[in-house]
């Protein structure tokens, strides 16, 4: 077998109860030129054994076993494994549609693309089965699809959803740039520095409005639903900065864009954390803008008015504006809860 077009990394630890949807749609793929590297991080329920078992089916499937070591580190052994002349990547609680590996191979190689990325849906499923998708737009402007553009020359492109996996890779590109994670033990989020070398490096690129990838919101154990992990984004976010500086006219394109980015993941942080830790993650916001406003490194320009005003009232008494969000997530929290109870007596009353 020669090199594979699409090699596909399924970085694994702890999810038998979806691992099987997650490996039947992507051995069953339109594709069959594709390389499966199961990366197994030191998994302590079945995901290992589901693993080997599809393994001794499809020789298409390469297991790598080893101790738990963390997100990146587990995708960096996928990487540096991968031999295809595209990398994608599957969250093993998710699936992706039949022909995702086809169609955006087909567009990389037509247009000799560094990177291509497509829409996708979030998706909840009932007990009995029913699902519940969202379309999620990678471009809320919709001006940047189906055409080829330089992402590094243009820094507004950060503006699209941050996700690794709903697209290809070309692993030249990787290489050439030594594009891989952060490997902080224990740490979550190291997607986000993937992500921004490859739009900060790519010097051709895609999106594409068709959605192929569908990415689990239901799962009690994702990152996202952790709200232990209060300063995963932050030292994140503190290892990107260290990459960017690295290259002043990289810094210079990118600075404002950057602090942007910065400030949606830590407000995204804010959403998920536990309340009790809010006021000292607001202290800590503070710190970090600070540090940007007085370096000249912020452009309200780029931020929306909301965003903008919640800076300033960050950097003018972060305990009160603590206080007021805790406030406002709380009472947003009743209402869904009461929203929730209305579908469950409906559901009932239906049947």
């Amino acid at each position: 077998m020669g090199q594979p077009k699409v090699s596909i990394i399924v970085p694994t630890y702890n999810v038998e109860p979806y691992l099987r949807e997650c490996l039947d749609s992507i051995c069953r793929q339109t594709l069959k030129d594709i390389e499966i590297i199961c990366v197994n991080d030191g998994s302590t329920d079945g995901s290992l054994a589901i693993i080997n078992e599809y393994a001794t089916r499809d020789s298409r499937i390469v297991v790598l076993d080893g101790p738990n070591g963390g997100y990146g580190k587990g995708m960096n052994r996928g990487l540096d494994r991968a031999t295809g002349e595209y990398i994608g990547i599957v969250e093993p609680d998710d699936f992706i549609a039949l022909t995702m590996y086809e169609d955006l191979y087909a567009i990389a190689s037509e247009h000799d693309l560094d990177f291509v990325k497509a829409d996708f849906y979030r998706f909840t499923r009932e007990e009995n089965g029913d699902m519940e998708l969202k379309y999620n737009h990678l471009d809320k402007t919709d001006t940047w699809y189906n055409k080829v553009f330089d992402p590094s020359q243009e820094p507004e492109a950060l503006r699209f959803i941050m996700n690794t996996w709903s697209g290809i890779y070309r692993r030249q590109f990787l290489e050439e740039h030594s594009i891989r994670h952060h490997e902080t033990p224990g740490a979550s989020f190291q997607d986000n520095g993937f992500w921004m070398q490859t739009f900060v490096y790519g010097r051709r690129a895609m999106i594409v409005n068709r959605p192929y990838y569908r990415n689990r919101r239901d799962n009690p154990n994702s990152s996202v639903k952790d709200t232990g992990k209060v300063y995963c984004m932050n030292v994140e976010y503190d290892y990107i900065e260290d990459l960017l500086r690295k290259d002043a006219d990289v810094w210079e394109r990118f600075k404002a864009m950057f602090w942007l980015k910065r400030f949606g993941n830590y407000t995204f942080t804010l959403s998920r954390i536990d309340s009790s830790f809010i006021p000292e993650y607001c202290e800590r916001i503070r710190e970090d803008f600070l540090r940007a406003r007085d370096a000249g490194e912020l452009d309200q320009a780029v931020f929306s008015e909301k965003q903008w005003n919640d800076l300033q009232a960050i950097f003018a008494n972060p305990q009160a504006f603590a206080k007021r969000y805790i406030a406002r997530r709380n009472k947003k929290a009743r209402r869904k809860e009461a929203i929730e109870s209305a579908r469950v007596w409906a559901r009932k009353v239906l049947k």
